[in-house]
């Protein structure tokens, strides 16, 4: 039926449906929410269904299926590639960045790569609904490369000497990229902001998704999605801004997942790997903020990073051990959270990861 339609038609159809009102809007199927993202995607819808397909599946709250038939279209539409290698890490910060802490994050991947796990990070410039410090940035204020594409991508990973990459949206799905405007008038967060950080562009072997929550139902809700994106693990971080750096000071919750089925869980104590911190994350220096001191934020963030691949104790080492013991855990390449805590201290204090920055 669908194949006849036009795309212009199944829109209609949709928004007829899901926008109305909070009692009788009705949910759509997998394959609707698939073609009307794809639709959306290929510039086939204006402006104005678009924002309101995204805000009334937004009302209405997305259903589990909904949300599996948006990653479809967006999975679809994206550049993806296989890359040779045992274990991928994707680490899938929000998107809007952070606009409150310093990411440590954007300092993973070389140490992970230097622990013997290639790993991917992306992000992009800016979007709502923060408009926060985002990996790109940090990324630019390194003096990286930061438009390559996923075939570029994928040889830096498979290149021992480093092992990670950066890769921006609007190289790998330059449609989902194009909406960024779109978004920032749309004002809320829209099922995209859910989904997005699940694309994983890069796949090896196996491949582990590592992905922040706030909000105690999410995690189930994240690892059916990425079971759907096709990744094979999942690890839940109760992170600092939605993100996968855990608070430095109070015990957080990490859920372990391989397919849907719930491996392992922690209540990861700081203290327990030798973290003895006041404040849960880095806060933005006095002076200076998001809306107005992007660059400045990302050269201090980088100045914080190189020390910690340095070895200089502090809360970014700290944030570092902390997240790459989960993940080491996680992807059973350290026995136990101490082990892996020891591994990654020994790589820090090497400067080894530094290098491959």
């Amino acid at each position: 039926m669908h194949t006849i339609m036009n795309s212009q038609a199944l829109l209609k159809s949709i928004i007829q449906r899901i926008a109305t009102g909070p009692d009788l809007s009705k949910d759509i199927v997998f394959e609707e929410a698939r073609d009307g993202m794809q639709a959306i995607l290929r510039g086939e819808i204006d402006d104005v269904q678009s924002a309101i397909f995204l805000i009334a599946l937004r009302m209405k709250r997305e259903t589990m299926e909904e949300n599996e038939g948006i990653l479809a279209a967006i999975l679809a539409e994206s550049d993806k590639q296989q890359v040779n290698v045992d274990d991928l890490v994707d680490l899938g910060d929000p998107y809007s960045g952070y606009n409150r802490s310093i990411p440590v994050s954007s300092f993973l991947p070389p140490v992970l790569a230097e622990l013997g796990l290639p790993t991917v990070i992306h992000a992009l410039d800016s979007v709502s609904p923060k408009f926060g410090l985002t990996h790109r940035h940090i990324n630019q204020a390194l003096g990286l490369s930061l438009d390559h594409s996923t075939a570029e991508a994928k040889s830096r990973l498979e290149n021992k000497a480093i092992g990670w990459s950066y890769i921006d949206q609007a190289s790998y799905c330059s449609g989902l990229h194009d909406l960024v405007s779109l978004r920032d008038r749309v004002i809320k967060r829209t099922v995209i902001n859910t989904v997005e950080t699940l694309i994983g562009p890069l796949r090896g072997k196996s491949t582990h998704s590592i992905l922040g929550y706030v909000h105690k139902p999410y995690p189930p809700i994240y690892a059916h999605l990425v079971n759907a994106s096709g990744m094979n693990t999942a690890l839940l971080v109760r992170g600092v801004e939605g993100g996968v750096i855990p608070s430095l000071r109070q015990k957080g919750l990490m859920v372990s997942y391989n397919g849907i089925e719930e491996k392992d869980r922690v209540d990861i104590e700081p203290k327990s790997l030798g973290i003895k911190q006041e404040m849960r994350a880095i806060s933005l220096p006095k002076g200076l903020n998001v809306e107005n001191d992007i660059e400045a934020l990302a050269e201090y963030t980088v100045s914080l990073g190189k020390a910690a691949l340095s070895g200089e104790q502090g809360m970014f080492y700290d944030g570092l051990v902390l997240a790459s013991s989960l993940i080491l855990w996680h992807t059973k390449k350290a026995d136990s959270l101490i082990e892996a805590a020891q591994m990654t201290r020994e790589v820090l204090d090497s400067g080894k990861a530094l290098n491959r920055l």
